[in-house]
């Protein structure tokens, strides 16, 4: 028998866009009971974090974390030394805001658009970035979280190994399993060979390679199809990444994310949310 998964479940608000309460109001009529707000809504409450921490108890949701990192300005990047220190204190900001709304985790976004692989002087300047970034941030009891993405500086295995062993001790590990997998990796065996770094996870499925527009109806019209989709319509394996999380003894988030409504936001989610109650046996709503 497996062993049972010990974390919590959140759903990711990006799904909804800048259409923030109705992302709040229809997580919270799914069953979820924790999310992670876009960044941009969370600064909005910056020297307010009361009325951020009303609203989601308005909805009876937890605020499990925050994306932050190099993400939020095109151009901008962890290996750019001239960004540093824009980089660490957009980070403090974040974390300042969501320790006050009770959250303790920023997943570092690398800087994007990807021009080719990172070298290794750029890895140099990314690790000072993001070790002095971590720093900063556990000042207010918030863990900085690496997280690979597809398309980015940190995309490929060889450059989390790299930015990894000359990452400080304050620095985790946020594996997404969808831009893991994208990326070659398997996700499981990244998640056991950074088990004492791993801190947060995004759960996130890719489209199936063979798929078609006419699969999709709401997309129709549409010049192409999402990368990601809803859990359990792609071809990525989930059981064995639960294990590797219960075989580490996780006990953290476990975010659901998908960026593009097939459909529309609360039908993905709803169809995320049955895929982890009942096919990895996970519970989200109260039973």
């Amino acid at each position: 028998m497996a062993a049972e998964f010990k974390g919590k479940v959140a759903v990711h608000s990006i799904t909804w866009g800048h259409d923030h309460l109705r992302g709040f109001e229809e997580a919270a009529a799914l069953g979820y009971k924790a999310i992670e707000p876009w960044p941009t809504f969370v600064l909005q409450h910056e020297g307010r974090e009361s009325e951020l921490l009303e609203t989601l108890d308005r909805y009876g949701l937890a605020m499990s974390g925050v994306y932050g990192g190099a993400s939020g300005q095109a151009g901008r990047r962890f290996a750019d030394p001239a960004r540093r220190q824009d980089i660490v204190e957009f980070n403090a900001r974040l974390a300042r805001i969501a320790a006050g709304c009770g959250a303790s985790h920023i997943v570092l976004g690398p800087g994007g658009p990807r021009g080719g692989p990172t070298t290794a002087e750029e890895t140099k300047q990314a690790a000072l970035t993001i070790n002095e970034t971590a720093k900063r941030t556990l000042e207010y009891g918030v863990k900085s979280c690496v997280h690979p993405h597809l398309w980015t500086e940190l995309q490929d295995e060889n450059e989390l190994d790299a930015l990894m062993e000359l990452s400080a001790p304050e620095v985790y590990f946020a594996p997404d399993t969808a831009h893991l997998t994208g990326a070659g990796m398997d996700a499981a065996a990244m998640i056991r060979r950074y088990s004492e770094r791993v801190a947060y996870v995004h759960l996130k499925d890719l489209m199936p390679s063979e798929a078609r527009i006419e699969d999709f109806p709401m997309l129709m019209g549409n010049e192409a199809l999402p990368v990601f989709c809803e859990l359990g319509l792609g071809p990525i394996d989930f059981q064995p990444i639960i294990d590797a999380l219960n075989e580490i003894g996780y006990d953290g988030w476990l975010t659901v994310e998908i960026d593009k409504s097939t459909s529309t936001p609360y039908e993905s989610l709803r169809i995320c949310r049955d895929f982890v109650e009942n096919k990895l046996g996970i519970p989200i709503r109260e039973r």
